[in-house]
């Protein structure tokens, strides 16, 4: 009986087709196994069925091959296997049929005509990282998306395998605050959306979300298609798109709503500072986050006191104070720190989700901290200019450097802030980390060499973000590699609502993976940078961790450090309104926060008489909107504790002054003694 089962199995594994031969060998050893093989996502894939004869390599009455044949296939590859050993940290992208094309020489991006990259690709070896979990699997991609996760999974021949043995498989990281192509006083930013998406992807940023900035009386609407066309014609990964909300005006609502219903837009940012420029003034805010509420998108903010910032830049100039030093003077931390508190008041009363951008100093981050222990619904983002360097380079001798370090709000210049951000974005305090890169040439910079509020603000940190977090949070301890993951790509995703499409490593999300060497190390330099500007405000930084493969739509685009990209392969990734993390404690609110009168009978006693002014009068929604200048008509008032009792047309006596009534205790000639007229 043995023998014949025996006989059954070696029949069954002749009868294999030849795509079938060698599975489960090319990892150089067994890998320690975990519990957990699968992340599905429900109802993103639901046909897991290969059409093997459309697959099929030969022709249907070819003879399959010998179990001798099997055999031979297998130690070539576990003889392939040991031969790529000895170069462990960086891992092997290796065809399982034809051989791939190699990259052309001295053009890293562009692949030899005619060389196709294949769109099937298994990922072996790795441990597969998600912000809730770690485990030991191998992936399967196809058509851009992930099709399998687990162990000897059954794929197609002709297929890409990148070996991902000893490292860890991420999701790819997603930037939540970018402004490429940014228009600054009739310049536009060192690097547009190719040049930027194009560092990101070197650095392992599959996705970003850049800033749409209207100029000065643009239409939403009109500033939202004009990225849309920049970006699509350019952009090397995925993008979505924020809408600053640059100016104040009554169509404002309607702007919004179709943005959020028919453009993808969920994300709005209103600025506190800027003054007579950009800046809102509290109601106006207060307004704006009542309409993104009643919209489901979130509201964001750059949180700084404009009218104080206004004024210390005035004075730092009457001392003659003119270089980079100024701008970090004249936005002391203080500034930034009251703004954030008055964005959260104003956002708790109009129950509307905030977002504050660009977290810089430790006053700002304490207060969305303790907010967030009260209940509020506010996330922090420090960027990577907060998190890897200070503000002491302000004071350089050297104006070129100074001026590279010039934002808003500015690096602080203490120089305990990094380690006290990441601290608080390891704890939870904080929850995302973009880059706000917005970087300019010193030639652009050197616009405002005379004057420090004239020199564009921005720096750079698309390509720099994910290193730097490693080093400065899972490197020293701080988090671990599963945090990591969140504050990278997953909460970005989750709060802007296209989880979990982006943000984890799962069966039908988007197969945009980065293979990550936690071991490797990289030193930050502009001589080898992908940004078009000529110093980096990380220059010289060690960062422990970096990507060695990144996945972008299925396809790999770095290998070995050689970038395979293409402008305009950037897809636009809409988002739907009322995310549940960010929109389930905001509706339980508004059912419990319904006001109710308290029932009481009429007051019938006695009132004061007042002058009405103007200010007794309550503000209507207009008014709070645009005050209009002039004094406001107060409506007639009638008071029914006086007479209604008036004397009709003017009396004889008007010019004589009213005399109160008075009793005659002795009148002239005596009293009378008379006491009755009969």
């Amino acid at each position: 009986m043995s023998g014949r089962r025996e006989q059954q199995a070696e029949k069954r594994e002749e009868d294999l087709p030849a795509y079938f031969a060698a599975l489960g060998t090319g990892s150089p050893k067994p890998r320690q196994k975990y519990g957990g093989m699968f992340c599905n996502v429900e109802g993103a894939f639901e046909n897991k069925t290969l059409d093997f004869e459309s697959l099929r390599g030969e022709k249907r009455d070819s003879q399959p091959p010998s179990r001798s044949d099997l055999s031979q296939r297998s130690s070539d590859s576990e003889g392939q296997s040991e031969a790529s050993s000895g170069s462990r940290s960086t891992p092997l992208l290796t065809p399982a049929g034809p051989p791939a094309c190699p990259p052309s020489d001295g053009v890293a991006e562009e692949l030899f005509n005619g060389c196709h990259q294949s769109d099937r690709l298994l990922i072996k070896g790795g441990k597969i990282v998600n912000d809730d979990q770690s485990f030991y699997a191998d992936i399967y991609v196809e058509d851009g998306l992930i099709k399998q996760i687990g162990e000897n999974l059954i794929v197609p021949g002709g297929i890409k395998t990148v070996d991902a043995y000893g490292q860890l498989v991420m999701p790819g990281g997603i930037d939540v605050h970018t402004r490429l192509q940014m228009p600054v006083m009739g310049m536009t930013s060192a690097d547009d959306f190719y040049q930027g998406t194009k560092a990101a992807l070197a650095g392992g940023t599959t996705m970003i979300l850049d800033h749409v900035f209207p100029e000065s009386g643009a239409n939403l609407l009109t500033a939202y298609e004009q990225w849309r066309e920049c970006a699509d014609s350019k952009a090397c990964c995925d993008y979505s798109l924020h809408i600053d909300i640059t100016r104040w005006h009554e169509s404002i609502k309607e702007e919004l709503e179709a943005l959020v219903k028919d453009k993808g837009v969920n994300s709005f940012l209103v600025f506190m500072a800027y003054k007579d420029k950009l800046q809102c003034t509290d109601a106006q805010m207060y307004e704006i986050f009542s309409i993104i509420r009643e919209l489901g998108a979130i509201a964001q903010v750059h949180a700084e006191n404009g009218d104080i910032i206004d004024e210390e830049q005035k004075r730092l100039l009457d001392l003659e104070i003119t270089g980079p030093e100024g701008h970090v003077l004249s936005h002391p931390e203080e500034v930034e720190t009251e703004a954030v508190y008055r964005a959260i008041t104003i956002a708790k009363q109009a129950n509307c989700p905030l977002y504050v951008t660009k977290v810089m100093s430790k006053g700002a981050a304490d207060v969305i901290a303790q907010a967030k222990r009260k209940g509020t619904v506010v996330y922090g983002e420090p960027i990577t200019a907060s998190l890897g360097t200070d503000g002491s380079h302000y004071w350089s001798k050297n104006w070129a450097k100074a001026a590279a370090f010039v934002t808003s709000p500015p690096i602080s210049p203490d120089p305990t802030t990094p380690d006290y951000l990441t601290s608080l974005l390891s704890c939870g305090d904080l929850q995302v980390v973009g880059s706000a890169h917005c970087a300019f040439t010193t030639a652009q910079k050197a616009v405002g060499k005379d004057n420090f509020t004239l020199i564009p603000e921005g720096t750079n940190g698309i390509e720099e973000r994910m290193s730097i977090i490693w080093e400065k949070c899972v490197a020293t301890g701080k988090m671990d590699e599963n945090e990591f993951v969140a504050v990278t790509s997953t909460n970005a995703a989750k709060i802007f609502n296209f989880y979990p499409r982006k943000g984890r490593v799962a069966v039908g999300s988007d197969a945009d993976l980065i293979i990550w060497n936690p071991k490797a190390t990289v030193i930050v330099s502009a001589k080898t940078h992908n940004s078009n500007v000529e110093y980096n405000v990380f220059e010289g930084a060690e960062c422990h961790g970096v990507p060695t493969v990144v996945i972008s739509q299925g396809k790999v685009v770095l290998e070995d450090g050689n970038l395979f990209v293409s402008q305009g392969t950037g897809r636009f990734i809409p988002r739907k309104t009322f995310p549940d993390f960010v929109y389930k404690r905001i509706k339980a609110r508004n059912r419990l926060a319904e006001i109710h009168g308290v029932p009481r009978g009429l007051y019938d006693g006695p009132v004061h008489d007042v002058i009405v002014t103007a200010k007794a009068v309550a503000p209507t929604p207009a008014s709070r909107i645009a005050p209009c200048s002039g004094k406001i008509t107060v409506p007639p008032i009638r008071n029914l504790h006086q007479s209604g009792f008036s004397l009709s047309g003017s009396q004889a006596d008007d010019h004589i002054a009213r005399r109160t009534a008075q009793k005659i205790i002795a009148p002239p000639g005596g009293r009378s003694n008379i006491t009755s007229l009969s």
